[in-house]
């Protein structure tokens, strides 16, 4: 059965997970597929738009290139689902097929943790917080800048958060 070696999404090599790439099989016709668990940095990145470009690289050597749509698919995992119709001049030998008689998808999400994944890619989130502080200590943090106070911020949680 056919794997992913790697994917290029509009020219940028992303890191993977784990994946998926199968052809489904339908009474509209056949598509070519492919589940990604990715990081939420690049979920966040690539979630908003309708298509890309996308390369894949299979584990047998062989290059897919496709103009591919994006959908959106629930899981507790970030996650990018892609489809395309098949082209006619591409061989998908070995690639798995689903019919929507037996919806048998690969499980992408067995064995991986949202931990995992955020050891490897963390994302960063702004928040707005509301103090009721001393003037003293508020004078003082108006004086910093904003990377020094982020630093400080995140040091001084990371050490809360070990206790």
């Amino acid at each position: 059965m056919a794997g992913i070696k790697s994917i290029n999404l509009d020219g940028e090599e992303i890191y993977v997970f784990n994946s998926a790439i199968y052809i489904f099989e339908s009474s509209a016709g056949s598509t070519l597929e492919v589940d990604l668990i990715v990081s939420e940095v690049t979920l966040r990145k690539y979630q908003d738009r309708e298509s890309l470009i996308t390369e894949i690289e299979l584990e047998d050597g062989r290059t897919l290139s496709s103009f591919m749509f994006l959908k959106s698919v629930p899981g507790k995992l970030p996650r990018l689902s892609l489809f395309c119709e098949l082209d006619p001049e591409e061989s998908y030998e070995g690639v798995l097929r689903i019919s929507e008689d037996h919806l048998d998808f690969p499980d992408i999400e067995a064995g991986i943790t949202l931990e995992e994944i955020r050891k490897v890619e963390m994302p960063n989130e702004r928040i707005t917080l509301k103090l009721n502080l001393p003037i003293n200590q508020v004078e003082w943090l108006k004086e910093q800048k904003n990377k020094e106070l982020n630093q400080l911020i995140k040091e001084l949680l990371e050490e809360y958060m070990e206790k």
